[in-house]
């Protein structure tokens, strides 16, 4: 079974020596993931969406979610191996616990006194829209979150850490920032998609690659909206200024632009029937990061998680990508110059 974990009860009781020896006692994977937020996503449907009536739902599916996490998931369904550190607390959070390890992904647990979130989606089957309901995140701790710090910095090689998902209450704004410092003593590419003041944080402090949607790369410019076609001149004076070294424009059905120095190119996915949005731009990351750990070019890495993007629409609920879409969606791809 590929899952380990470690518990981690406080600061005073682990030091970073004993994690660095327990962590050379495995086979690491080289990309980390991290979570602050994961959740429990419920996945059902509804004949119609009617207010004041008892509905019945249908079987509902259940999955471990949360940024980093469901990037983890999707680098292994695609044929590699992520591990993810993230926080869990309760029953939910053993049970979360229990999903994530029935999929056999490799684990570092932060145990916390809050019980783990749970999202629900549901799709109205008669007119085909889904609901997505998000539940607040669980607070954290100024113990637990430093717990992630202390966890990164123990691992002895990493190549890639992936910071993904939204912050709940109690984690300062700045922890994307204190992971890019971390990330830039261990020699690691750091990759940042999140939103709002955190993103900024990251990105003053500068990280590898950035996935922004255009409101969130309209937000860094400090305007209200933006075109697409002003979107390479802003990601150009972010990289140009050192903040990072290459930047994925996510444009949702349309695709997604790669900006870097000397590259500004979008990369368009073929028309398929979408099913839901859910878990598309983890799907994305994951598909970049692991052509990347394969030692593809950039390019090809960013053409390839547009596939994988592309593909977990595809698919209902909460489901991820599935490889062999994203193989078949890769060679159909336009790429146009910028």
């Amino acid at each position: 079974m590929l899952l380990y974990s470690t518990c981690i009860k406080s600061l005073q009781q682990v030091t970073t020596p004993c994690l660095i020896e327990y962590y050379l006692s495995y086979s690491m994977s080289a990309i980390v993931t991290i979570t602050f937020s994961p959740c429990i996503d419920k996945s059902t449907s509804i004949h119609a969406l009617i207010p004041e009536k008892k509905l019945s739902c249908a079987l509902p599916k259940l999955e471990p979610g949360g940024g980093g996490i469901n990037v983890a998931r999707a680098i292994k369904k695609l044929g590699g191996v992520a591990t993810a550190i993230f926080s869990s607390g309760g029953y939910t959070g053993k049970f979360f616990n229990h999903l994530l390890a029935m999929e056999n992904i490799p684990a570092i647990i932060i145990e916390t006194n809050n019980e783990t979130r749970e999202n629900i989606i549901i799709l109205d089957e008669s007119t085909n829209n889904q609901y997505r309901f998000g539940m607040p995140g669980t607070p954290l701790s100024e113990n637990e979150w430093q717990q992630f710090l202390i966890a990164v910095e123990a691992i002895p090689a990493v190549e890639f850490l992936i910071a993904s998902g939204s912050l709940p209450p109690g984690v300062p704004l700045n922890i994307y920032a204190q992971l890019a410092k971390i990330a830039k003593k261990m020699n690691a590419k750091f990759i940042v998609d999140t939103s709002g003041e955190a993103l900024e944080e990251a990105v003053a402090e500068g990280v590898y690659l950035l996935k922004p949607n255009l409101g969130e790369l309209a937000a860094l410019a400090g305007k209200p909206s933006l075109m697409k076609h002003e979107a390479k001149d802003i990601a150009r004076t972010i990289i140009a200024k050192g903040k990072c070294e290459a930047m994925v424009i996510s444009m949702g059905a349309e695709g997604a632009m790669l900006v870097t120095d000397n590259i500004a190119e979008i990369i368009t996915p073929p028309v398929v029937e979408r099913n839901s949005t859910v878990g598309a731009g983890d799907s994305m990351v994951a598909g970049i990061i692991f052509y990347l750990s394969q030692g593809k070019s950039l390019q090809k890495a960013v053409q390839y998680g547009v596939a994988c993007g592309t593909a977990a629409t595809m698919n209902t609920g909460t489901e991820l990508c599935r490889k062999e879409d994203a193989d078949k969606i890769v060679t159909l791809l336009k790429l146009t110059d910028q």
